[in-house]
C-alpha cells in the first residue's frame, strides 16, 4: 500500500515522542489492581476497542485483577481450532497480515518503497541469518482488540534468543507505510528454533505502549543497556509443541515468522487479511 499524506502526518510525531517514557507509564497503569481504578480503565479500554469477551474463558471483564490480566486473557480452546492438514504450520496469533512473501537476497519487504535487512532484523548474526536469506516471512499485526498470546506454528526446540534494544515506534499501518526499516529499528525479541521442518525464527516486535514482552521460558524480558542480550539454550532445555503458547505481549504489537525456502505460504495469508490463531499459515514442502 502506498503511503498517503495522512500517513505521514500521523507518523511524524513518533520521531519526537519519548517512546520508552510513555511505555513505562502504560506499564504501570496496566498493572493497577485497586478495583475502582482498574475497572474504570478496563471500561474505557473496551469502549475504545471491540473486544470479543464471549471467546474468553473468563467472560466478565471486571473479574480480571488488572488491565494487563484482562489484556492477556486466555481463550476458550474451541474458539481456535487448529488446522490439521499434513505438514501445515499454524498462524501463531490473531491479527491482520501486514506482509507475507519471499525474502529476496536477504531483504524483507515492509511496505511499498520500504524494506529492511534480514541480518539487522535478527540482531546481526550472519550464521543464524543464513538459512533464511531466500526463505519466507509473514508479518502479522495484533490490534488492541485481539487475543495477545503467541503460539508455536510448529513444534520446535529453542536454541537461542536475542533481545535487541531499539525504538518503540507504533506498528500501525500509517507508521509501517512511512517509517523506513521500522521492524529492524524497534525493540524486539528474536527466538530461534529447530523444528522437524528445519530452522524457524519467531520475532516479537515491541512498540509504543508495548515494551513488555514475555516468553514462557524466560518470563518478562527487559533490555539491559543498549547492547543485544544473547541467551543460549542446551538442546532439549526448552521444547514446545505445535500450538503451545510461547509468549505474549502486554499490549498489542507484531509477530514476524521467518522460514526457510522449503515453505509455501497459504493463499489466504495476504496483506490486509484478518487471520486467527490456528488457521493454516502455510505448508512445508519437502
Amino acid at each position: 500500500m502506498k503511503a498517503s499524506f495522512s500517513d505521514y502526518l500521523k507518523s511524524t510525531p513518533f520521531y519526537f515522542l519519548p517512546h520508552h517514557g510513555i511505555s513505562w507509564l502504560m506499564f504501570k497503569l496496566a498493572r493497577i489492581k485497586f478495583t475502582p481504578a482498574k475497572n474504570f480503565i478496563i471500561r474505557a479500554y473496551t469502549k475504545l476497542h471491540a473486544v470479543k469477551m464471549h471467546e474468553a474463558i473468563e467472560e466478565d471483564k471486571y473479574a480480571y485483577e488488572s488491565l494487563n490480566a484482562f489484556f492477556t486473557r486466555a481463550l476458550k480452546p474451541e474458539c481456535r481450532p487448529f488446522a490439521e492438514t499434513e505438514n501445515s504450520w499454524l498462524c501463531p496469533v490473531d491479527g491482520s497480515v501486514s506482509q507475507a512473501r519471499k525474502i529476496e537476497n536477504g531483504r524483507v519487504f515492509q511496505a511499498k518503497g520500504h524494506d529492511y535487512s534480514l541480518l539487522e532484523l535478527v540482531g546481526g548474526d550472519e550464521e543464524r541469518a543464513a538459512p533464511f536469506q531466500n526463505g519466507n516471512f509473514a508479518t502479522i499485526y495484533l490490534s488492541p482488540r485481539d487475543y495477545h498470546r503467541i503460539h508455536m506454528p510448529i513444534g520446535g526446540v529453542l536454541t537461542h534468543m536475542a533481545y535487541i534494544p531499539g525504538r518503540l515506534f507504533s506498528v500501525a499501518n500509517h507508521t509501517v507505510n512511512t517509517i523506513p526499516r521500522l521492524f529492524a529499528r524497534n525493540e524486539r525479541c528474536a527466538c530461534f528454533f529447530e523444528t522437524e521442518h528445519g530452522p524457524m525464527v519467531m520475532i516479537l516486535v515491541g512498540a509504543i505502549n508495548v515494551s513488555a514482552i514475555e516468553t514462557v521460558w524466560h518470563g518478562l524480558i527487559t533490555a539491559v543497556g543498549r547492547k543485544i542480550n544473547h541467551f543460549d539454550y542446551k538442546k532439549g532445555e526448552v521444547t514446545l509443541e505445535r500450538g503451545q503458547e510461547m509468549g505474549r505481549f502486554n499490549l498489542g504489537s507484531t509477530v514476524i515468522v521467518l522460514t526457510t525456502a522449503r515453505f509455501k505460504l497459504d493463499a489466504l495469508i495476504t496483506p490486509g487479511k484478518e487471520v486467527k490463531l490456528g488457521q493454516r499459515l502455510g505448508i512445508y514442502t519437502p
